[in-house]
């Protein structure tokens, strides 16, 4: 099966104790974020988890702990994008994190790695021109490192208008000149770029409408197929296996102002007060009335290895 890390906050980041502890312990609990008091139990073994999947934006914090991942297949993306702390800002330096990067290739392989520039937005400072600079640049740096790096385009959400007002939408025909160019800078150092979620108006840039936590990655990532059971993605577009989410909402210090996975500051304040390094929950920990369900697991693995 496949543990995801990265839909509802940035594990490696800012919870890397919590992580190692959790794999050594062997088990992890998730609360339902819409029913709190339902509460799914997932063993952490290699037997049964074929692959680890992250999504940070710095994964050095973890580095020191890789003992207690070496036993599991993983799969990263890394975000770098070009925005300043106006838009992110408690991002660590993005030159550093270039190098983060390559660190992490070195351990876990190239095709283990993936870049996410996302989300694209536009502004008087981030113009197209600016995009297209500090993207050329950044292939650069992580050429060899990767050969996939995923774009998307600004969506406004609830909670990204509330945090982020001044947002907008990326116009079409932006997206289909930006997509175009970026494939094109992309190509130059090895990589091909993906988009998520798809969008078939974007098809003639050359961009791969193949969405970003795919089947395929994965499969590459660790070197075998995967037969997994059929699953439903949350949007009918979205070509991405995501499930088994063992992150919390509203606990990412980031504050990322596209972020959709945090309410606001004061909630990630609140919740990270809660946060306990040894406890089974990324937030808080056992409470009365918790109604916990052992999830059924197996290993997806398929009998014959496939070669990449």
């Amino acid at each position: 099966m496949i543990v995801n890390t990265g839909q509802r906050t940035d594990i490696p980041a800012f919870f890397a104790p919590w992580l190692a502890n959790r794999l050594r312990a062997g088990s992890v609990c998730v609360r339902n974020p819409f029913n709190p008091q339902q509460v799914s139990r997932y063993r952490l073994s290699p037997d049964v988890v074929d692959v680890i999947g992250f999504c940070t934006k710095n994964p050095e914090p973890l580095f020191p702990y890789f003992d207690a991942l070496e036993p599991f297949g993983q799969f990263w993306y890394i975000t770098i994008t070009p925005y300043g702390r106006d838009i992110e800002p408690a991002v660590p330096n993005k030159h550093r994190l270039l190098r983060v990067f390559r660190e992490l290739s070195a351990r876990v392989g190239p095709q283990a790695v993936c870049w996410r520039y996302d989300p694209i937005l536009l502004s008087p400072v981030y113009t197209k021109a600016y995009h297209l600079r500090a993207f050329e640049t950044m292939a650069t740096a992580l050429e060899g490192a990767t050969d996939t790096v995923t774009i998307s385009f600004i969506q406004i959400y609830d909670k990204l208008r509330r945090n982020f007002p001044e947002a907008a939408e990326v116009a079409l025909a932006d997206r289909i000149e930006l997509a175009g160019r970026l494939v094109q800078i992309a190509a130059a150092h090895d990589m091909t770029v993906r988009l998520c979620p798809p969008d078939n108006r974007l098809a003639a840039t050359g961009v791969a409408n193949a969405g970003c936590m795919t089947l395929d990655l994965y499969e590459r990532a660790i070197g075998s197929k995967l037969d997994p059971p059929a699953f439903k993605p949350a949007r009918a577009a979205c070509a991405c296996y995501l499930g088994c989410d063992i992150g919390a909402y509203s606990t990412c210090p980031h504050l990322c102002r596209y972020c959709y996975a945090n309410r606001d500051a004061r909630a990630v304040a609140a919740n990270r007060a809660r946060h306990d390094p040894a406890s089974p929950f990324l937030i808080g920990g056992p409470e009365q009335g918790d109604r916990v369900h052992d999830v059924p697991q197996r290993s997806w693995k398929v009998d014959q290895l496939s070669l990449f």
